[in-house]
């Protein structure tokens, strides 16, 4: 994230309300402006580096909403990521973000690859404290027999025939209103400008070969169920020279039976019997961090909520824990003995109005365990 955390708008230099368009324009011309080959400002390459990041979250509807309602503390609460780009020409600039280049002729065969969705899963105790998992995927390499070419060793790729080269067509229509002309990629050669007339026996003319891969990834302290950790550059290798795609890990924090987790809290229950909770005992209950003592004082109420501040989850990528609240349920027996309901009804006729007496700050306790 930029150090500074401006206003992605105001960096881009647009309204809070301009739609794609607008932003994709503002993008292209801030970049031609700011990239280090073309600027002689000191602190060209920073600031391009915040352009980049401001067009990354603005032109993606899920990233644009997130930063909207939170600012930047959303977009790191989310797990969002800047790209680490290497500040190649402005053609790979526009080629990996537009999928054309600077003039917008085309990249000759240079895509970029795709990206590759994996998906991992991890215990909530794991999720609290951050682990580090290998993940397998698969994914497209450049072919080593004919280094990404797609043709046979000792042999190269032909100027296409049908676009001579260009990687376009160019179909001329004419009416009353004059010349309109429509340009698209040659069907033939792909965009790419070249044919292969002799493939690989390795990729079988792709210049791409599939590769079982196994990648270690940090996953950080609080992560929540159902993020995502993009990692750049890990994706499929672009084809001729193309930047390589994004590897996109799903993470699914297993449900606990233990624990509910709401936010960066998390809730539990200790069951006590009614003697139990009348008598006060001391009990141990399962937290994030092991099993922990903790007492009832006499007199417990069903209902009654014990918060052990600073146990819940961590805060993704910020500061500080949420707390770990326990429900105490208490168990009234169901099936009584002869001589246990006599001694039952023993109690209650010798008990009074102080023996159930009101705690007077019992509700107040319970409302401040929920804030």
């Amino acid at each position: 994230m930029a150090t500074t955390e401006r206003d992605f708008y105001e960096v881009l230099g647009v309204a809070r309300s301009a739609d794609d368009t607008e932003i994709k324009k503002a993008f292209r011309a801030r970049a031609r402006e700011l990239h280090p080959d073309v600027s002689e400002e000191a602190d060209a390459e920073a600031r391009f580096k915040e352009v980049v990041e401001a067009y990354e979250v603005l032109s993606k509807r899920e990233t644009r909403e997130l930063y909207d309602r939170f600012g930047h503390a959303g977009l790191r609460s989310g797990g969002f990521r800047p790209s680490n780009f290497d500040f190649g020409s402005l053609t790979d600039l526009f080629s990996a973000f537009f999928g054309d280049d600077l003039f917008g002729v085309g990249n000759r065969g240079r895509a970029r690859g795709g990206d590759i969705a994996a998906e991992l899963e991890i215990e909530l105790v794991e999720a609290a404290v951050g682990i580090r998992r290998e993940v397998p995927f698969e994914v497209a390499v450049v072919c080593s027999t004919c280094s990404g070419s797609g043709a046979r060793p000792g042999t190269e790729p032909v100027q296409c025939a049908s676009c001579g080269g260009s990687g376009r067509l160019q179909q001329v229509s004419r009416s009353v209103f004059g010349e309109f002309v429509r340009t698209q990629a040659c069907s033939r050669c792909g965009g790419a400008g070249r044919v292969i007339a002799d493939p690989c026996s390795g990729c079988e003319g792709s210049g791409r070969v599939l590769e079982e891969r196994r990648l270690e990834v940090e996953i950080p302290p609080g992560i929540h169920n159902g993020q995502r950790i993009r990692l750049p550059g890990e994706g499929h290798s672009g084809q001729l020279g193309g930047h390589a795609g994004d590897l996109y890990v799903l993470v699914h924090v297993k449900p606990d039976p233990r624990f509910v987790r709401e936010g960066n809290d998390i809730f539990s229950t200790v069951d006590l019997t009614m003697t139990q909770a009348a008598l006060g005992l001391t009990v141990s209950v399962p937290t994030l961090e092991g099993d922990r003592e903790l007492s009832f004082d006499p007199g417990t109420q069903p209902g009654e909520v014990v918060v052990l501040r600073g146990l819940g989850m961590p805060v993704l990528q910020g500061f500080g824990r949420g707390d770990h609240r326990v429900l105490v349920n208490v168990a009234i027996p169901r099936r009584l003995t002869d001589d246990q309901r006599r001694a039952l009804e023993d109690f209650e006729r010798t008990a009074g109005a102080e023996t159930y007496r009101v705690d007077e700050g019992f509700f107040g306790k319970l409302k401040s365990a929920f804030r």
